[in-house]
């Protein structure tokens, strides 16, 4: 008889293979990368369909980690720094992963674990930006243009860019990518600086969910479980394949992941109403987490209401760039990136038809690749009521699908993506120990003629209309090692 894999080790295996993919994507477009990728889409949509449990493990995590290193390596990197810096840097990621991995299995220290991931990831910035001042890519000039603009009173919407290497008549992003990297170019020249600060915040945040979680969560695990998932999965992150590309070419999906980060830990702290700042910040910032915020107006213990207001906040948020000059404003965000040229190195299926085939899908084609996993995450989240982990799973799959058909999807959305499974992760731990729901409910479940809900995960709330501040549980499970 054939024994199914454990759904924890294709994890592993589809993690190092859709990275391998990622670094070897940029700058090229190969059929295999649009099928790896594809491939680890599909793995995520089982998962988050079947709810399958995956557990990082020591043996798990040694495995991903010393994988990251050897690709790191191993795998053509993109970057504009010197060669000899460049593969120095690279050797660097590969032996702090080692070194991360050796506290991770050892149980030594997850701190230290955590803190060798972001002391590397702060180092290998510092000597991207020193090494590389100007980085040819027209994200880079656009965002350090933008910056200087508001600092005259400008609206950046309405300027061209000098010496941009690609797009110089529109700022695409959001206007909220711009000031939150502001003290970056206004402090120290380069708005990477400012971005390397963010992911620092995004790293305390992870630890936070492991070392801090709220007492809904019930009691800590003796092992330090939440913990070690936060510091595994941190360097999961920051030393993956591809981050140095990720540093110099000043891709802001670390920003993005940082304001959703903390809107997870100010969830299960039962600060629900403050966490629609951070995530109206990061709405504020780019366009496609609109998606993450529909899924999530679905999700009972978020609900409507914080939608709407993180809805709101974000648009008086950005309502000084786009009041002052609309038609600029619509160009750039909407318009601009709706009518642009496929590029042909994007690593997707627009682009495998447009290269191999020749074809252009039709709008109504890559609208309905968006709209059926959109859909049914709605359905999914709305009337499962899952716990916080699956509900950013099932985030993650929206925005998959979105970058699989888009005509110009890179490395960085699909980091995103991989950092919201990672941050799942993290959550799923937090919220493996107990069994337990809000006191609120528990407390009317100790009433006549109350009764608990059955099955393995139980709503906060016995309410099954409940809008609270949390998320699901999940029912108690045998101990296993865990990465915390």
């Amino acid at each position: 008889m054939i024994r199914r894999p454990s759904p924890s080790w294709v994890f592993v295996v589809a993690w190092l293979v859709a990275f391998a993919a990622l670094q070897w994507s940029v700058v090229r477009f190969r059929v295999a990368i649009v099928v790896a990728l594809t491939t680890a889409a599909l793995l995520l949509t089982m998962w988050v369909v079947r709810r399958t449990t995956v557990r990082l493990t020591p043996a798990t995590v040694a495995t991903l980690l010393a994988g990251s290193a050897l690709i790191n390596v191993v795998v053509p990197l993109w970057s504009y720094l010197p060669a000899a810096t460049e593969r120095t840097v690279t050797v660097g990621f590969a032996v702090a992963a080692l070194a991360a991995a050796t506290m991770l299995v050892r149980r030594r220290s997850a701190l230290l674990a955590w803190g060798i991931a972001v002391v590397t990831y702060v180092a290998a910035g510092a000597v991207a930006i020193a090494t590389d001042p100007r980085p040819r890519i027209d994200v880079w000039v656009t965002l350090q243009q933008a910056v200087e603009a508001m600092a005259r009173g400008v609206n950046f919407y309405t300027v061209n860019w000098t010496g941009s290497p690609g797009v110089k008549d529109a700022f695409t992003y959001l206007p909220w990518s711009a000031v939150l990297l502001a003290p970056g170019k206004l402090l120290a020249g380069d708005v990477r600086w400012m971005l390397l600060v963010w992911v620092v915040v995004a790293a305390l945040g992870l630890w936070l969910l492991g070392r801090c979680a709220h007492d809904l969560l019930g009691p800590r695990p003796r092992d330090g479980q939440a913990a070690w998932t936060a510091a595994a999965v941190t360097a999961l992150l920051l030393l993956a394949p591809g981050t140095l590309t990720q540093i110099d070419q000043a891709w802001t999906e670390p920003l993005l992941f940082t304001g959703l980060v903390w809107w997870a830990v100010l969830m299960v702290r039962d600060r629900a109403w403050w966490s629609v700042l951070p995530l109206a910040l990061a709405c504020a910032s780019k366009q496609h987490l609109a998606a993450v915020l529909l899924v999530l107006a679905f999700w009972r213990p978020f609900g409507w209401r914080r939608a709407v207001a993180t809805g709101a906040l974000t648009a008086v948020l950005i309502a000084p760039w786009a009041l002052s000059a609309p038609a600029d404003f619509v160009h750039d965000t909407i318009t601009f990136l709706v009518t642009f040229h496929p590029i042909k190195f994007a690593n997707t299926w627009y682009l495998l038809a447009l290269n191999e085939f020749g074809v252009e899908l039709p709008f109504w084609v890559t609208g309905v690749a968006v709209l059926v996993p959109l859909v049914t995450a709605l359905v999914a989240v709305r009337r499962r009521t899952p716990p916080i982990g699956e509900v950013v799973r099932w985030a993650a799959l929206v925005l998959f699908a979105a970058n699989l058909v888009n005509k110009q999807a890179f490395y960085n959305q699909y980091w995103l993506v991989a950092a919201l499974v990672a941050l799942s992760l993290v959550l799923d731990a937090a919220g493996r120990p107990t069994d337990t729901v809000s006191p609120e409910s528990s407390a009317a479940s100790r009433q006549p003629g109350t009764q608990r809900q059955p099955g393995a995960h139980r709503a906060v709330s016995a309410n099954p209309s409940h809008d609270g501040p949390l998320v699901a549980r999940t029912s108690p499970a045998p101990h296993l090692p865990h990465s915390g």
